[in-house]
Parts: structure tokens; C-alpha cells; sequence
């Protein structure tokens, strides 16, 4: 798979059905050739006024399901508390 197909898919967190967004970057580990976790740009402070939060860093074992229009995460820490 490439990177770019990756780039076009949501990603939602399954702890709290959230839409967290769209990949913008991978962290690699290119010493062994893996793709170590999924990089999501924060959500926007203020109408985008203020800049944005801190990025998504979601470990690629906390992957759940990469579909043909999503990707499935389970990530607790970033589901918010009702």
C-alpha cells in the first residue's frame, strides 16, 4: 500500500467513534523498514485563529482495521471524557 492511498482515508478512534481526521505523516523506523505509527494533525484552536492543538501520534499496534475508506483505532487517551 502506499503512502498516499493512506493519506485519503479518515481516521476514526472505535473508543469514542470520533472522526480524529486524515493522516498528514508516518513515523518510520528505517532501520528495520516499519511503519511505526500514524501521524493525525490536532484539531483547530478557535476558527484556526490560534493555531492547532498537538498532532495525533497513534502507535501502529493501535490499529484495529485499515478499510477502503477508513482507519479503525482504538485509542483510549485521546477519547473524550463525557
Amino acid at each position: 500500500m502506499k503512502f498516499s492511498e493512506l493519506r485519503m482515508r479518515d481516521v476514526i478512534n472505535i473508543a469514542d467513534g470520533r472522526r480524529l481526521g486524515l493522516i498528514c505523516d508516518l513515523e518510520l523506523d528505517v532501520q528495520h523498514g516499519r511503519v511505526c505509527a500514524l501521524i493525525v494533525p490536532g484539531p483547530a484552536r478557535f476558527f484556526g485563529l490560534f493555531g492547532r492543538e498537538r498532532d495525533y501520534v497513534i502507535a501502529w499496534d493501535d490499529i484495529v482495521k485499515i478499510g477502503e475508506d477508513v482507519i479503525l483505532v482504538d485509542v483510549p487517551s485521546y477519547a473524550r471524557s463525557a
